[in-house]
């Protein structure tokens, strides 16, 4: 007759002993690879019910070594400091918050912007209650931003965006609570790229190359080359917002598929040189939306807009050339011809520098004009 031992166990001298091989995955925790215990009895009975007592109390050791060695689920959930306890909104409460009160009638990049930092956050220092962060996890996220390569102006924009979200929330709510986000030292690393404008010599070989090529791209190149519209401004036009009177002018005004950036950018501008030209090939071939490509009536996808029109200018200016230097080169131009500073910010639809200038409805569009067409005599 064959001798059976129990799991785990052989004899020795009729001796029971508990015999285990060591997990591979733990055997960094043992200095043999093998377990051996003498269970201090000649019974099968008892060496049975021993052995299964030292397995079993051995898997949950090893269970706990492995839950050492696994990131924790929900860790982000966690708080910083569990002695505390907090009736204040959270991270996310905050974000649905602010898109609440301030994304209505903004685009879908205000909205994804928004999200996006906030999720940068929660993957940093976790989502908590917005009082529940130091200025030292403020600190911690500057770093990893860094560390992720942004430049010094991205972390700036990041912070901006975070601070404006956890702001409203404390205001709104009454939360006992100033902003951590507001009081970190962000220092400028000189790794900004500086747009420059371009050279009058480049500019009109571009508009001459976009007259060449006539087609909608190249209409939209023209219509911010000669009026310094931003990007989403142009894109985002309606053939009706094209005067062609006596005084030709485009009237930027928000739209339900395109919104503005300021309340200064609302403006009408005069049409002279190309973007005079570019509007009437607009107005001959479109009684709706001036770039159809680019708007669906609910939405305006400059971004698209922006990748196909860098690439061109590229390549047509053999320069580090983007669609936004153009309105750094309209405001340069202005400058060429000694217009009045504020009749420049109206024109390009930026901020006012004083409460004065925001006094009165501004330069009439025949006064603006004049000064426009002194751009086609550089």
């Amino acid at each position: 007759m064959v001798d059976v031992f129990p799991k785990y166990t052989y004899t020795k001298s009729g001796t029971y002993y508990f015999s285990k091989t060591v997990p591979r995955d733990l055997k960094p925790h043992y200095t043999r690879n093998r377990i051996i215990i003498c269970l201090k009895t000649k019974s099968a009975k008892k060496a049975e019910l021993s052995s299964k007592s030292l397995l079993s109390k051995l898997e949950n050791y090893w269970l706990g070594l492995r839950l050492t060695h696994t990131d924790i689920p929900a860790q982000h959930l966690l708080r910083a400091n569990p002695s505390q306890t907090s009736d204040a909104p959270t991270l996310l409460d905050a974000l649905d918050l602010y898109l609440k009160v301030k994304a209505s009638g903004r685009s879908e990049y205000f909205n994804t912007t928004a999200r996006r930092n906030i999720d940068y956050v929660v993957k940093c220092l976790g989502c908590r209650p917005i009082d529940q962060y130091t200025s030292a996890d403020a600190a911690k996220y500057r770093d990893w931003l860094v560390e992720k390569g942004l430049a010094s102006s991205s972390v700036k924009r990041v912070f901006s965006s975070v601070k404006a979200i956890v702001n409203l929330a404390i205001n709104e709510l009454g939360v006992n609570s100033k902003n951590p986000f507001a009081g970190v030292y962000l220092a400028s690393r000189g790794d900004a790229k500086k747009r420059k404008p371009l050279s009058n010599k480049t500019l009109k070989h571009l508009q001459k190359a976009c007259i060449e090529s006539d087609d909608d791209l190249r209409w939209l190149i023209a219509m911010i080359s000669d009026t310094g519209m931003r990007l989403a401004e142009a894109a985002g036009l309606h053939s009706d917002d094209i005067v062609l009177g006596d005084v030709p002018y485009v009237y930027v005004k928000p739209h339900a598929w395109r919104s503005l950036k300021t309340a200064s950018s609302e403006r009408k501008i005069p049409l002279v040189g190309v973007s005079l030209w570019a509007a009437q090939r607009i107005k001959s071939m479109s009684d709706s939306y001036c770039f159809p490509r680019y708007v669906n009536g609910v939405k305006c996808n400059s971004n698209s807009a922006s990748a196909a029109l860098n690439k061109w200018l590229k390549t047509a200016t053999n320069q580090d050339v983007v669609i936004h230097s153009l309105r750094h080169t309209f405001r340069d131009r202005l400058r060429a011809v000694e217009a009045p500073l504020d009749m420049i910010d109206q024109l390009g639809g930026w901020s006012l520098q004083s409460v004065g200038q925001g006094y009165g409805d501004g330069y009439s569009i025949e006064k603006l004009s004049e000064w426009m067409l002194k751009l086609k005599e550089e």
